[in-house]
């Protein structure tokens, strides 16, 4: 019988990281199930962080990004340091991460090697370069020091589906599936090298509508204009940017035929339920932040400047992304659609 250790995680900042983060959560409980696991988070990740039934609760800590905030960070942690966690897993490199669990007094503070930690840090790891993706690196704080990084295993993400808020949201939001359902996340925070012309998602959501599939767009308040200049006039698509949570994109996203994406946060949510869905990534690198999931395809022209990890294209044409054609992403939505339908249709028979 495993120890029952609760512990403590000090989780990211991006939609995309707490996604791929729930990878080290499920890791965590499967070593250990009976021990329970917590996460101190931005406020905005605490539904999202309910999605993931391998989290007992997450701890809102109340400072902007990128600030300091030594006030808050003391305060949280003298409201957990009763909790007697026995680890604490940093998943931030940075200095001010580390300090909850340093003023919490927990015995076992892990995390990579960074920004003078030592001392915060008690159970420093060195950052191999065989860690080469963001979810290897969360997975492998989560594992013993000398497990070897070709042996961490990634469990996929898989977040919770409510039944009962979709059927909610269709009502709410006039929404139906009787025709297919096509998602399109065009935004991305980090900036425009990261973003697929929405002129080319207009484009794309032309030719879907005209062979009788519907549009969704989704994204937060800050993509609202994406979404008029993606829909338009068409009654078939139709811009959910600013109309839905963070949550509600999880529960909506769980039942389109197959979701167009930039290298976002949003992106990491259509994997993680587990639909099909193609990424597409301009400045960002596919080997480093992937889509996890089998059912995703990856659209990269790995041009000489690519990767470049840019928020705008220093050489101002922004081909890694203009030189993927509309009808070759159109082309990959019937092929998924296809796929997906024959894969439905197998599982039903194997029944």
């Amino acid at each position: 019988m495993t120890e029952k250790k609760d512990l403590l995680v000090v989780g990211p900042a991006w939609v995309g990281d707490m996604v791929m983060a729930q990878s080290l959560f499920i890791a965590l409980k499967t070593t250990c199930p009976d021990s329970a696991c917590d996460v101190i988070a931005p406020a905005w990740s605490v539904e999202l962080l309910k999605r993931m039934p391998e989290v007992r609760q997450a701890y809102v800590l109340n400072v902007r990004h990128g600030r300091l905030g030594w006030l808050p960070r003391w305060r949280l942690a003298k409201q957990i340091k009763n909790n007697r966690y026995q680890r604490a897993i940093v998943l931030p490199r940075s200095f001010k991460a580390a300090l909850v669990p340093f003023f919490a007094g927990i015995p076992v503070r892990t995390g990579f090697s960074s920004e003078m930690r030592y001392g915060l840090i008690n159970d420093l790891r060195k950052l191999e370069p065989r860690l080469d993706q963001t979810v290897k690196r969360f997975v492998a704080l989560g594992s013993s020091k000398d497990t070897d990084s070709d042996q961490i295993y990634c469990p996929q993400p898989s977040l919770h589906v409510d039944e009962n808020n979709i059927r909610s949201l269709l009502e709410q939001l006039n929404l139906n599936t009787q025709k297919p359902v096509v998602g399109f996340m065009p935004g991305a925070e980090y900036g425009p090298a990261k973003q697929w012309p929405v002129e080319y998602f207009k484009e794309l959501a032309a030719e879907l509508t005209s062979n009788d599939h519907q549009v969704w767009v989704f994204g937060s308040e800050k993509e609202r204009s994406l979404g008029e200049t993606i829909a338009g006039q068409s009654n078939n698509v139709i811009n959910l940017c600013g109309r839905t949570s963070l949550v509600d994109v999880i529960d909506l996203a769980s039942i389109l035929k197959v979701a167009v994406s930039n290298d976002s946060g949003l992106m990491h949510v259509a994997a993680a339920v587990d639909i099909p869905i193609i990424a597409i990534y301009g400045s960002s690198s596919p080997a480093y932040t992937p889509p996890l999931s089998q059912k995703a395809s990856v659209e990269s022209l790995q041009l000489e400047c690519s990767p470049c990890f840019k928020r705008t294209c220093q050489f101002g044409h922004y081909a890694c992304l203009k030189d993927i054609p509309v009808d070759r992403i159109l082309a990959r939505v019937y092929e998924l659609i296809s796929t997906d339908n024959v894969r439905a249709q197998d599982l039903r028979n194997s029944r």
